[in-house]
């Protein structure tokens, strides 16, 4: 017995078959077998794989790249949830209604913003003791309702704790912003629920950095005005007619209010509709299979977001889901009624609440009822 020769080794590369180590297949020369003939291996020859089966292996590596990828960053997203604002302290709270309410905010908290960024967004000037956008966003059997809330509604303070100096205050009528900034968030929930009578399922809060960061991350936002914009308080400047916003200008457009006739109502109006134009852009396919935009706006957004202790983050994908619902048209977008543009308080121009409506209307979301109430968004 020999080792296979060369011609015998190029002959089996040539047609495909597997050459076999020298030490496990030895074959006789040509000369000594009987009728002469190739050799013949012991194994069966190698067939390629076919397409479909080439095609599920990959897909089965892909899927497994994806799920550690995903898992990854699911456990990453989650540990960076600022979980602050504990619910469970709040005392006197209304009962357990059907459906899940959320309260979002958006702060003009400064963090993370330089000198140069507060110049820059308008938004020089104290620190982040006020909110610039309150909006209750109720899910249940009949959908999805986004409510704002005007910052500037004359509502009924609860007694509260000044923390800072622990001097007790009792209850009095005050501006809805006044809540944030004299009790932070825990206070402005129990003025919520106090003035609405709906209990408050879940908290997210975001700043000003973070807003800008998420609308640049996905590549700016899609938006139309009816008019020419010029308000030099928060730097917008926009034509009549569609524009794609990056951060800065869609800041400005969210915090702008003295270009409308309505003032605080035609803010929240606009606050609604360009949250859901933001949502609806985050989920297109462009933005969430591209981790050169999804991660980077997941990034942004997680660095000043904070949220409630239970809040987890399939409970926040579902709020950001039902915020998308609501910009495909399969939701309802209202102000909460009023009884007109405003009204003379110690504290300034206010806006009033018309009683019986916001009754209705907040009696229906508590009880997951259809929302009857006709109010112009």
């Amino acid at each position: 017995m020999s080792d296979w020769s060369e011609e015998t080794r190029a002959h089996r590369v040539i047609t495909g078959q597997v050459v076999a180590p020298t030490e496990q297949i030895r074959t006789q020369p040509y000369e000594d077998r009987p009728g002469g003939g190739h050799p013949r291996s012991t194994r069966p020859p190698w067939v390629r794989p076919s397409r479909r089966r080439r095609t599920a292996r990959l897909l089965a590596v892909l899927l497994g790249a994806l799920l550690l990828t995903g898992g990854g960053t699911y456990a990453w997203a989650d540990f960076e949830l600022d979980r602050a604002v504990d619910l469970g302290e709040t005392g006197g709270r209304p009962p357990q209604g059907k459906g899940t309410t959320y309260l979002i905010v958006g702060s003009d908290s400064r963090d993370g913003l330089s000198e140069r960024d507060r110049k820059d967004l308008h938004a020089g000037g104290g620190g982040g003791a006020r909110t610039d956008s309150m909006m209750l966003l109720h899910t249940g059997a009949h959908g999805t309702t986004v409510v704002s809330l005007p910052r500037d509604s004359w509502v009924t303070l609860p007694a509260y704790l000044d923390p800072g100096t622990g001097k007790r205050y009792r209850p009095a009528k005050n501006k809805l912003n006044a809540a944030y900034a004299l009790g932070g968030a825990p206070l402005l929930v129990r003025t919520v629920e106090l003035n609405t009578g709906l209990r408050v399922d879940h908290y997210a809060e975001i700043g000003f950095g973070g807003f800008v960061g998420v609308v640049n991350a996905v590549g700016g936002v899609d938006m139309c005005v009816d008019r020419d914009i010029r308000d030099k308080r928060s730097g917008l400047d926009l034509t009549k007619g569609c524009h794609t916003l990056d951060g800065a200008q869609a800041l400005a457009f969210v915090r702008q209010r003295h270009q409308e006739a309505q003032g605080d109502l035609g803010r929240s109006r606009n606050q609604r509709k360009f949250l859901a134009a933001l949502a609806h852009k985050a989920a297109t396919p462009g933005t969430a299979l591209n981790p050169f935009r999804a991660y980077p706006a997941l990034g942004a957004a997680l660095d000043t977001l904070v949220v409630d202790k239970d809040m987890e983050l399939r409970t926040l994908l579902s709020l950001f889901q039902a915020m998308r619902s609501v910009s495909s048209g399969n939701g309802r977008q209202l102000n909460v009624p009023v009884t007109g543009p405003g009204i003379s308080t110690p504290k300034g121009s206010a806006v009033k609440w018309d009683a019986a409506k916001a009754k209705r209307l907040f009696t229906a979301l508590r009880n997951d009822r259809p929302v009857t109430t006709e109010q112009k968004s």
